[in-house]
């Protein structure tokens, strides 16, 4: 079976990793139960290109459990888990990804995963599938549906598809409610914090904490860094999210001011150019600069360096600019997801829902397969409200019925005062 990965005599260790992953992953290893009956995958190619972690491994399981031929791809250069590459690829997975991928090299692993002339995708970011509408054309008629797992790649598929040039559709994993209220929130909230600490060691209470972006990335960092002592400021540009976090008891201004301010900063915004030369110009000597957005294009890396009289990695994954004066500011894992290249990713528990609800949503496509136009589609409610169900019951939570009587009463429009 093709494979490249760093060293596949890490595959044991990545094993164990996978084990505890999956004693932490019940609703989906409750629908890897179910799919080992009722094989809804049988016939069926998945491409996938997303964070080779743990977690995702569980994931690859499935769709195998589920009768599906998978190979994969990361997503990001920096983001692959290289024990766990090897234990996919030694357990027959195709699979392309190794930790310090160049761009070139990101590329050439999406384009080995599309030999396998897949019949459904799955993609973090939209890398993939974009490679098969601009560089494997031939493929878009034999792809019947794809999923997208992430903020910036269903924010491109749905510019494609006002565009007209997305040729299959598209289910948007990301916009569900068991996804982006849990996994973006709680997951890149406690994951980014753990990527900052993990990269620097520095003792986050009493230090100002920036946070460009306060959309559920943004808001998750930002209570993650206030339970840990942080003064928190946020930066936006929606008058709405500057509101929610004014009234959630941030500091709101603007990253001119902030920049002057902050000893930590972090981006999540999925824009470009948020932190640039001029706040690089003002920082404070020490400062902390990481990002936590899907591509390393919301900080300024290249007017960065052309400041520096200087750079050294003084840490894995930390590097020191000097900078007139002789001030200095660190960049964290070269402005990738510090959450995935400076530390796990994701907590287990919290992928347990993305990552079910990315299994369901292909069992779906793959049903519902030459019936749908090629438009970005939102998962079904009722799929939230199974998984959330289900998520609740592996924890030993109950929770309260409506009687017969309440729900008449709920559309009882005659009842009143």
């Amino acid at each position: 079976m093709s494979y490249k990965v760093r060293d596949i005599g890490l595959a044991d260790q990545g094993r164990l990793k996978i084990e505890w992953a999956e004693s932490r992953m019940p609703v989906l290893m409750h629908l890897r139960e179910e799919f080992k009956k009722t094989r809804p995958l049988a016939g069926q190619r998945v491409a996938g290109c997303l964070h080779v972690t743990k977690e995702t491994a569980v994931l690859v399981r499935t769709l195998v459990a589920a009768g599906a031929q998978v190979s994969w791809s990361g997503c990001n250069p920096l983001s692959t888990q290289d024990d766990i590459s090897a234990a996919l690829a030694a357990d027959g997975i195709p699979i392309y990804a190794w930790k310090g991928m160049n761009v070139e090299e990101f590329y050439w692993a999406i384009d080995e995963t599309l030999k396998l002339e897949p019949t459904l995708t799955l993609d973090d970011g939209a890398d993939l599938i974009f490679s098969v509408h601009s560089r494997h054309k031939e493929l878009c008629g034999r792809i019947t549906g794809g999923t997208e797992e992430t903020t910036t790649g269903v924010h491109r598929l749905r510019a494609m598809a006002r565009d007209g040039a997305l040729r299959y559709p598209v289910m948007a994993v990301n916009d569900a409610e068991t996804k982006w209220d849990f996994d973006n929130v709680y997951g890149t909230g406690q994951s980014s914090i753990d990527g900052i600490l993990r990269t620097t060691n520095i003792l986050m209470a009493g230090k100002v904490l920036v946070v460009a972006g306060y959309g559920h990335c943004g808001r998750g960092c930002a209570m993650r860094g206030r339970g840990l002592g942080a003064r928190v400021v946020v930066t936006e540009i929606s008058p709405l999210q500057a509101l929610k976090a004014t009234l959630d008891g941030f500091q709101v201004m603007k990253m001119d001011e902030a920049a002057a301010i902050g000893d930590i900063f972090i981006t999540a915004t999925g824009m470009k150019d948020v932190i640039v030369d001029r706040h690089f110009a003002v920082m404070k000597d020490g400062a902390v600069v990481c990002n936590t957005g899907h591509y390393d294009c919301e900080i300024n890396i290249p007017q960065l360096k052309a400041m520096a009289s200087s750079c050294r990695e003084l840490r894995p994954g930390n590097e020191e600019f000097r900078l007139e004066g002789g001030r200095r500011v660190y960049l964290l894992v070269n402005g990738r997801l510090v959450n995935l290249a400076g530390a796990e990713g994701h907590p287990s528990e919290v992928m347990d829902m993305s990552f079910a609800n990315q299994s369901l949503a292909l069992v779906r496509l793959a049903r519902l397969a030459g019936t749908l136009e090629p438009k970005v589609y939102e998962l079904p409610k009722e799929q939230d409200l199974e998984l959330a169900t289900l998520k609740l019951r592996t924890m030993g939570i109950s929770i309260d019925k409506l009687t017969e009587d309440q729900i008449k009463y709920m559309d009882d429009y005659s009842a009143g005062t």
